[in-house]
């Protein structure tokens, strides 16, 4: 078993909740394997100076969930829930309505107790907020801009640098050195990853002016990256197939879910397959290039 996480204490606990999870029957290395903090994989969008500066740290990166914060529809809420308060709408704003919401979610979520916050909110208020939830996360971490995907690179190489390593060892029939790997991070780990892969993409962008056409949306942040959101990456040894290629096949878990490969829209592809789909990424997707800050006479809206 090889145990990765970043450095945060609620991935650190939880990796270590997962390996006694599985139990002392199955032999990997004992009950105390050592955790490894590695950063630079599961917290990668804090070492990629171009996502810090043109998405984190830019004020107008996020220009799409404030203009959503201030119109129709959430101005729409505001009133209701100033009203069932018997305040002002003038002293509440997008932020705090999205607080009581998250309050109200949160206790749903972890107490399965329903918050007298709750009360302020209609299905269709709760359909407002998930949007702009989504909007954020979206431009932040989906699809808004390509430094969002392109700056998790570095964790989908080393996804692959692992597969092939199983697969060279099983081709020279020696013991797969890690049959097991562990790596705990974060929903902005695991978001990103998904989007330089292709999943969860709409046809047209979210954006601040079209909330009622995205309502079939696929990009929903709550439905991919949940509680204990997980990807899995199975590789299999198959026996008696018909071509070498089909030897090495692979699945795709989110969730605990099949997820179908893009190229098929199967849930099964042989490994040479999905390397040659995803060939442009493994070949020219470089961390230390995507990441890379413009240089000074580039804009930052030329750039994203």
């Amino acid at each position: 078993l090889a145990l990765a996480s970043s450095s945060k204490h609620r991935c650190l606990q939880s990796g270590a909740a997962f390996r006694r999870g599985l139990g002392p029957t199955l032999d990997f290395g004992g009950d105390e394997v050592e955790v490894e903090v590695n950063d630079s994989l599961m917290r990668f969008f804090d070492h990629c100076a171009k996502f810090v500066a043109l998405v984190e740290e830019n004020d107008t990166a996020m220009g799409q969930v404030n203009a959503f914060k201030q119109g129709p529809e959430m101005k729409k809420v505001l009133e209701k829930v100033a009203s069932a308060l018997c305040l002002p709408v003038e002293e509440l704003n997008a932020d705090l309505v999205q607080v009581a919401f998250l309050t109200c979610s949160y206790e749903l979520a972890i107490k399965n107790v329903t918050s007298p916050w709750c009360s302020l909110f209609s299905e269709e208020d709760a359909k407002v907020l998930e949007y702009l939830n989504d909007l954020k996360q979206y431009w932040k971490r989906g699809y808004g801009y390509d430094i969002n995907s392109r700056s998790s690179c570095i964790l989908f190489h080393d996804i692959f640098q692992h597969l092939d390593k199983a697969v060279e060892e099983s081709k020279s029939s020696k013991p797969i050195s890690s049959p097991l790997i562990v790596q705990v991070g974060h929903a902005e780990t695991l978001q990103p990853l998904l989007a330089l892969m292709g999943y969860f993409k709409d046809d047209e962008p979210l954006l601040a002016n079209n909330y009622a056409r995205q309502a079939r949306r696929k990009f929903r942040s709550g439905r991919i990256v949940p509680y204990a959101a997980n990807l899995v990456f199975v590789l299999y040894h198959c026996d008696h197939v018909n071509a070498s290629q089909q030897e090495y096949q692979v699945q795709l878990l989110l969730n605990e879910k099949l997820l179908s490969f893009h190229h098929s829209n199967e849930t099964t592809s042989t490994y040479a397959d999905l390397k040659d789909y995803y060939k442009d990424i493994l070949e020219n997707c470089h961390f230390k290039e995507e990441c890379e800050l413009p240089q000074a006479n580039v804009t930052a809206v030329d750039e994203l």
